[in-house]
């Protein structure tokens, strides 16, 4: 158990018990947790198997590689109109959680199989048609992102727009955009690590170089 996470959720206004419980049903299933991007995260052989995030309407799982998965029982929904990999698993009510803590346990069990035996998921090159005003006038501004962008990989690109376009509100979508300015002039791809420690870490914020 992780102390970080232990503060996360003593923090947590909403949504509390029923995160306290997802919690409890993933380290039965024998994963690592630790904080990413502010939420407690899953990984098996140090690699991300699942998320858990607190929405307003709903808390979940988040299954990084969640469209590979088979979902017999009809339970995960796609983020946004352009997420690729990721599947979430909603609840509004803890009393969902106790019912489902069988098909949870199922899922995890089957995207750590997945992980083990080196199953990925195909991301689609570049995604066609997807304008994002909110990048175009950061462009407009500032001509050397607008080139460090367009030098990037057709894969790379793809990756920004999806995740820039998967924001519902304007001020997230700008957010997601400065955050990641600095990754797109180094010619890094959104899940691409800028310390060099790791090349499979969205976001990183270098504070794996602690480790020894």
């Amino acid at each position: 158990m992780n102390p970080e996470i232990d503060i996360y959720l003593s923090k947590s206004k909403k949504w509390q018990n029923e995160m306290m419980l997802l919690r409890a049903i993933l380290l039965e299933c024998q994963l690592e947790e630790a904080l990413k991007w502010g939420k407690p995260c899953y990984t098996y052989n140090n690699t991300n198997i699942v998320i858990i995030q607190s929405f307003k309407d709903h808390c979940d799982l988040g299954f990084f590689n969640g469209a590979l998965l088979k979902d017999t029982n009809k339970v995960l929904t796609k983020a946004g109109e352009h997420t690729q990999s990721g599947r979430q698993f909603r609840f509004s009510d803890i009393s969902e959680i106790q019912k489902m803590k069988r098909i949870i346990k199922s899922y995890v069990k089957e995207a750590i199989q997945l992980e083990v035996s080196g199953l990925k998921f195909e991301q689609i090159e570049k995604p066609e048609n997807i304008i994002i005003t909110e990048l175009q006038d950061v462009f407009k501004k500032n001509a050397p992102l607008k080139k460090a962008f367009e030098a990037l990989t057709p894969g790379r690109q793809g990756g920004y727009l999806i995740y820039f376009s998967a924001a519902k509100q304007s001020e997230t979508r700008l957010s997601r955009i400065n955050n990641n300015a600095s990754k797109i002039m180094c010619g890094k791809g959104i899940n691409d690590c800028t310390c060099g420690l790791s090349k499979r870490m969205p976001n990183c914020d270098g504070s794996h170089k602690q480790k020894k």
